[in-house]
């Protein structure tokens, strides 16, 4: 198995701000740890307002599933209302190189 990343970019609905999106993002993040494969999530905010979302996997198949799940049993997650949708980049890829 070869660990993956997932990483989402977006932009936030006019008004909101880093804070509300990470406040709407409670039951993302408990949904997240149930998932098998979860290794961590990190979320950042550049100066530009573009919300850079990071979750580790142990594997991209993992990750796969779960962003399924994202869409489908967490439909009605209020953190899909803060999200400017058509702003979203979504890609998993491998990690070719972990250093510590």
């Amino acid at each position: 198995m070869v660990e993956a990343l997932e990483v989402t970019t977006f932009r936030l609905v006019a008004g909101l701000t880093g804070a509300d999106f990470v406040a709407a993002n409670t039951d993302i993040d408990d949904y997240l740890r149930r998932q098998p494969g979860f290794r961590w999530r990190r979320i950042a905010q550049d100066d530009d307002g573009t919300i850079i979302d990071i979750v580790a996997w142990e594997s991209a198949a993992d990750g796969r599933r779960s962003a399924s799940g994202i869409m489908t049993e967490m439909a009605n997650s209020p953190v899909h209302a803060t999200i400017d949708q058509g702003s979203v980049d979504f890609r998993i890829v491998p990690v070719l190189r972990h250093s510590v």
